[in-house]
C-alpha cells in the first residue's frame, strides 16, 4: 500500500496541527508542514517539540526548505501481533546469510576465520576484488558486511562479518530491506514504510518481547541484534595488535588511521 502525503501551508502558529491531531494520523499518510515567511523562524522550535512529544513518529526538520515532515512508525501493537512473522524472518536471515557466506568462501578458496570472518574477507576489499558473482547472486564486500542481491528475484541480504560465526545480526535498515525484497513474504502481513526507523522499532519491541537479544561483536563497543531462539556461538573479541603481528595486517591502517 502506497502512502499519501497531506500538505499544510501555515502562515501563523495557530494553523499548525495539534499533537492530538497528528497522533490520530494513520500510517498510510505522511504530513508535510510548510512554513511561510512570517513563521519560518519558528520551524526548528516547533519541529523539536514534535520530536520530543511524538513518540513512535519520525519527524524530519528539513535543513534547507521551510518544512517539517512527519510519519507514523510501525506500532508496538502491530509488531506484537506479528511477532512470529518477524521472528521467522530473523531466522531466515540468519540461515541464508550463513549459507551464502560459506558458499562464497568455497568459491573464493578461503577458509573463514572462525574468530573473526572479517579478517578472511578483508583481503578482497584491499585488493579491489570486492564484487563478483555467486550462482544467481551478485556480492559486494563493504565495511563489516558482504551484501548479496539475487539477480532473478531481487532478494537482498547483508551478511555481517564481525560476530565470529554468527551471521544473523539484524541491522534495522538491512533487516527491513531483506523482508521487503523477499518474494515469499509478499504480501507482507504488516506494512513497512520507513526502512531504518521501522526496523529499529521492530528490533526494540522484539527485544522487549524476548524474541531478539543484543550481542557483542568482535570489536569493542560494537553490538548487534539477533533472534534469541538459535544455536548460540561464541563471539571472541578482535585484538588488532595481535593480528598486526601475526598476519602483518593493521585494522587501524584499514580504517585510515596512521601512527
Amino acid at each position: 500500500m502506497k502512502r499519501t502525503t497531506e500538505t499544510i501551508i501555515v502562515k501563523s502558529i495557530d494553523q499548525i496541527p495539534s499533537l492530538e491531531e497528528i497522533r490520530k494520523m494513520p500510517r498510510t499518510k505522511t504530513l508535510k508542514i510548510i512554513f511561510e515567511n512570517s513563521v519560518q523562524n519558528q520551524r526548528e522550535s516547533v519541529g523539536q517539540n514534535f520530536k520530543n512529544q511524538l513518540q513512535g513518529f519520525q519527524v524530519g526538520i528539513h535543513l534547507l526548505n521551510p518544512e517539517i515532515n512527519i510519519a507514523k512508525l510501525i506500532t508496538d501493537q502491530e509488531i506484537e501481533e506479528h511477532q512470529l512473522f518477524f521472528e521467522n524472518c530473523a531466522k531466515d536471515y540468519r540461515k541464508l546469510g550463513e549459507k551464502l557466506i560459506f558458499k562464497l568462501a568455497e568459491q573464493l578458496k578461503v577458509t573463514i576465520d572462525s574468530d573473526c570472518p572479517w579478517i578472511t574477507f578483508n583481503q578482497f576489499l584491499r585488493d579491489n576484488k570486492q564484487t563478483g558473482k555467486l550462482e544467481e547472486w551478485r556480492y559486494f564486500f563493504h565495511g563489516f558486511h558482504c551484501g548479496f542481491k539475487n539477480k532473478k528475484n531481487g532478494q537482498i541480504i547483508e551478511v555481517p562479518l564481525v560476530f565470529s560465526l554468527e551471521f544473523g545480526d539484524l541491522d534495522p535498515y538491512f533487516f527491513t530491506n531483506f523482508i521487503k525484497s523477499t518474494p515469499y513474504y509478499k504480501p507482507l502481513p504488516v506494512e513497512i514504510y520507513e526502512d531504518y526507523a521501522d526496523g529499529k522499532q521492530i528490533n526494540d519491541k522484539m527485544i522487549s518481547l524476548g524474541k531478539f537479544e543484543r550481542i557483542n561483536s568482535n570489536f569493542e563497543n560494537h553490538f548487534g541484534i539477533v533472534v534469541k531462539d538459535r544455536e548460540k556461538v561464541e563471539i571472541k573479541e578482535y585484538k588488532p595488535e595481535e593480528h598486526t603481528t601475526k598476519r602483518k595486517f593493521s585494522f587501524w591502517k584499514f580504517i585510515g588511521i596512521k601512527f
